[in-house]
């Protein structure tokens, strides 16, 4: 297991944590950052890129 797989995985578990907080506590907010961030975790899992390079990847694709 690389270091960008482990990342993965670490986004992944805080996405999920920031959605149950947000689930308990009605805050909108914090649950999307979750989701994003569970997101970005199964990304960084398979491709093997850095949140850096899929964040701005995502940035581009919105603007287009």
């Amino acid at each position: 297991m690389d270091k960008l797989e482990i990342e993965g995985k670490w986004n992944r578990i805080k996405g999920a944590v920031k959605q149950k907080y947000g689930e308990w506590f009605d805050d909108d907010k914090a649950f999307a950052e979750g989701k994003f961030d569970e997101m970005v975790g199964k990304i960084q899992e398979k491709s093997g890129r850095t949140r850096e390079e899929i964040e701005k990847e995502l940035k581009e694709w919105k603007e287009d």
